[in-house]
């Protein structure tokens, strides 16, 4: 039996197979999910799911199909509306996976998740802690600076391949050093 919270509505979830479950599945405005046979308030069971890289996830065994169900995008799918038919994705404002009330979702496009994911509190933490990084490192300071200088030089002769080679290090590191993601720092 689940007791329902002030301003708290139950939808039931449906995704490919859920018709042929014997338990039946829902989610709340309020983020909480459950399964019930007949009746939710009656016979109803509040699940915390499972957590798959931060996300509340409920994996069932679905004929033809993944059974992982996210909490969020199931809440979002019920309770949030679309912009746009660009917007494929479910983001959580507050940057807080674990809350999955509607009022914290919302459908964005690809551009739009990647410009929310970039002012999460631990991208900046991430990204301040690898700024002041200075153990292991491939490269040092003054080997940046030349690449930045080569990078920057109309008249280079090394491809960005032969650089990568010289300094041991990835074409995607120079792409990353010339965008300012690695040793942006570094001027």
């Amino acid at each position: 039996m689940i007791k329902l919270k002030s301003g708290e509505i139950w939808k039931q979830m449906q995704f490919e197979g859920y018709k042929n479950l014997k338990k039946k599945y829902a989610v709340s405005n309020l983020g909480r999910a459950a399964s019930y046979v007949l009746k939710l308030e009656e016979d109803g069971n509040l699940l915390n799911g499972s957590l798959t890289s931060g996300y509340r996830t409920l994996n069932l065994h679905v004929e033809d199909g993944n059974g992982t169900i996210y909490f969020h995008r199931e809440i979002a799918k019920l309770f949030c509306k679309k912009k746009s038919p660009k917007t494929k994705f479910v983001i959580h404002i507050n940057h807080k996976k674990e809350d999955n009330s509607a009022k914290n979702l919302q459908w964005v496009s690809q551009e739009e998740m990647n410009e929310h994911q970039q002012k999460s509190p631990s991208k900046i933490a991430y990204k301040k802690v690898q700024a002041s990084r200075t153990v292991g490192l491939k490269l040092s300071a003054a080997q940046v600076l030349k690449i930045k200088e080569t990078i920057a030089n109309p008249k280079r002769k090394l491809t960005y391949k032969q650089l990568a080679e010289k300094y041991g290090v990835s074409e995607m590191t120079l792409y990353r050093i010339k965008s300012g993601e690695n040793w942006g720092k570094v001027k």
